[in-house]
Parts: C-alpha cells; structure tokens; sequence
C-alpha cells in the first residue's frame, strides 16, 4: 500500500525546485528540463486543488495530502522512465511535509513524513521570495513569504539535504541552477 509514496530506482540525477508559494518553481523547471533535454515533474497539488477550488470553493484541507502525494509519486515514477540523465522536479513530497506542518499547526501524516525523508534527490533548488507574488486560485499568503522561505531551508538543514539558493532575475537563476547541476554530471 505504501509503496505508491516510494521512488522507485533509477540511475537519474534528480533535481528538486523547492521554495515558497510564487517565486519561480514552474518557470525554473521548464527552463531546465529545455535546457538538458530532458522531461520535467509538475507539481500535481496545482492540478488536485485547483480542481478541488473549482469544484467546491475549498482549499487544502489534511485529508488531501496522501492523495497529493500519491498524485505526485505516480507521476514522478512515470515520467522518471521517459527522462534523459536528469530529472526536474518541480517539487517534492518534503515540499508537501512543509506545507503540511505550516498550516496544520505542526502536523505531518506519519507516512508522508516517512517517505518524504526516505525519497532522495540529488540537488535543492531553494528559490528565494525576490520574485514578485502572482495571486492566483491557490496562493494565499503573500505576506508569510518570509517565514516560509526560512522553514523551507531550515528544513533542508535540518534534513542534510545538499541544496542551492537561487536569487536574482530568471536568467541569472537559470544559470546558477545550471551551474549546480553541471557539478553533478
């Protein structure tokens, strides 16, 4: 039952895109994956919620993260076999453990966490809140970027994840990035 959380192997480098709400994930991952000619991994909470916001007007509730994280595994999984030596993701389930323990008032489900400290990947993108805010659906606080940006890192510290922050214009983000990446080819 577990095992749909899981990874499965593969001999790709992995890269993650992992920051607060608005600050260039999306862009950042299509850029790149052009860039290596390689496949990229949505983030499927964007599809899930929207079309739960669509639906019934509701956002992120508890009982929707197992799905979400479900939903992002499966496709994680299946576009790892279509990727070329890298894979971009443009989140991650530790991204989904974050967002949980902020809103939830520090609760994550146990196997969330679980796999969300058991998936590996090469490299964190950490993208930093020096990009405009873009409201939308989904997005819903603008004024927390701050705060969240400082638990996403302290989270990769805390985890020893390698990771990088990327600031600046998409250019010079987009470089940076590459750089990092280059390090790991």
């Amino acid at each position: 039952m577990e095992e749909k959380f899981a990874q499965r192997p593969s001999d790709l480098i992995k890269v993650v895109l992992y920051g607060p709400e608005s600050t260039g994930k999306t862009t950042l991952a299509e850029q790149l994956a052009d860039h290596y000619d390689t496949v990229w991994v949505p983030e499927y909470a964007r599809e899930y919620l929207q079309e739960k916001w669509d639906r019934e007007q509701k956002t992120c509730e508890p009982k929707d993260l197992l799905p979400i994280a479900e939903g992002q595994m499966a496709i994680e999984n299946d576009l790892a076999k279509k990727a070329n030596k890298i894979l971009i993701c443009d989140t991650d389930l530790l991204e989904t453990k974050v967002y949980s323990e902020a809103y939830y008032l520090g609760h994550c489900d146990p196997i969330l966490e679980k796999y969300a400290l058991a998936n590996s990947y090469e490299l964190y993108l950490l993208t930093y809140i020096d990009t405009p805010w873009v409201k939308d659906d989904l997005r819903d606080k603008p004024d927390e970027r701050k705060r969240m940006f400082q638990y996403f890192k302290d989270t990769l510290v805390k985890h020893d994840r390698n990771f990088a922050i990327l600031k600046g214009d998409k250019k010079t983000r987009l470089s940076t990035a590459i750089n990092h990446i280059d390090k790991l080819l």
